[in-house]
Parts: structure tokens; sequence; C-alpha cells
């Protein structure tokens, strides 16, 4: 996997963000507010934000109007996507879509499943990352740069065949978390005192 070519200027996203629900409102819309809180934490411009209703010409009209914006680079929905009749977010984006790109959508629900802390571990090996990790660490000696790394190790263990169970660090502290035989740490420099402490283990 290439790195990063830290030399090249970081060019912010202009990303609007679509919220749909039949209940939720601006104050009250936790996936929404946590969608613009990672776009703006990672440096990238929230262009618009809206919450519209489960009907499907509202949506493909509003997101045929961003796609039309040229102040909008990237849209991400949110909501929807259930199997009610009242969930019809995929059929209202699927109509101006150019092209499909199914298999991120499953890597990003995989990802999801492997996160969950409920039930007997699936594995020996437990594989943990930082929240930080797609973003920005502070390694100890100062500053910051991107940790991509992890990525390839990620993909290591899953050519080789390993099995693990993925875990954020922050799940650390969690009392439910399953024990396993063996922890792994992909990002050494975000350590926090609790991972610290399990590694002492």
């Amino acid at each position: 996997m290439a790195g990063i070519d830290e030399t090249r200027t970081f060019v912010p996203v202009r990303i609007a963000i679509l919220t749909v629900s039949d209940t939720r409102t601006l104050a009250d819309d936790k996936s929404g507010d946590t969608l613009q809180e990672r776009v703006k934490g990672a440096g990238h411009i929230l262009a618009d934000r809206a919450i519209l209703k489960d009907d499907v010409e509202a949506i493909r009209a509003k997101v045929q109007a961003w796609i039309s914006d040229a102040n909008i680079d990237c849209i991400i929905t949110t909501g929807g996507t259930g199997f009610t009749g009242r969930d019809v977010t995929p059929e209202a984006t699927r109509a101006v879509i150019e092209r499909d790109a199914p298999g991120i959508a499953e890597a990003l629900r995989a990802f999801d499943r492997d996160l969950s802390t409920e039930g007997t571990p699936r594995a020996d090996l437990a594989v943990f990352v930082s929240e930080e990790s797609n973003h920005y660490v502070a390694p100890k000696c100062g500053g910051q740069f991107r940790y991509d790394g992890i990525l390839q190790q990620i993909h290591e263990l899953n050519v080789a065949g390993v099995p693990y169970r993925l875990y954020l660090q922050s799940d650390l502290g969690r009392a439910q978390l399953p024990e396993h035989k063996a922890y792994l740490f992909l990002n050494q420099t975000a350590l926090k005192e609790v991972t610290d402490m399990c590694i002492g283990l």
C-alpha cells in the first residue's frame, strides 16, 4: 500500500450531509451531528446539511440539487436504510448515481460487525485501533502524521487468514469486553493509560 505523500498540500473536501428521518430534527439528529463533527474534525468543510422525511422524490431532488452544486464535492446520507415501507434512501439515491460501488458498503458493514463487543470472542487474537486511526495520531516524538499503515496491517492479517476480533481502543474500559489470549495494538503511538495497563497483563 502506498503511503500518503506528505509533500502535497491538504485539500479539504466540501461535504453535504443529508439525514433521512420522519422523526428527527436538527435538535436531536445524533447521526448527523456525529458526521458533522467528524467532517470538521478531519479538516474538511461542511458545505450544507439537511433533514428530510422518508420521501423518494424529496430525497432524490435534494441529492440531485447537491450534485449540481459546484460548491459541493461529496454527499453523505444517513438514515432511511432499513426494511420498513418508509425506508427508501437506497432507492432514492440509486436513481441519481452514475456508478455503484457495493463492495465499499459491504466492507463498512463487516467492519461494524467486528466492532461489536457482545457475545463470546470469535478468535483468540484481539486487535485494537484507536478512534483516531483513520485521521491523525500524535506520536510521542511530537508532530502529527497520517497512520494509513494500520489499514495495511489489517489487510495483511486478512490475507494471512489469521482469525481476530477488531475493537476500538476505547472499548478497553468496557466491563463486558471478552477476554482474549493475545492483544495486538496496531497504533502504538496513540496508546492511552488503559491501553498500557492492558499490555501489562
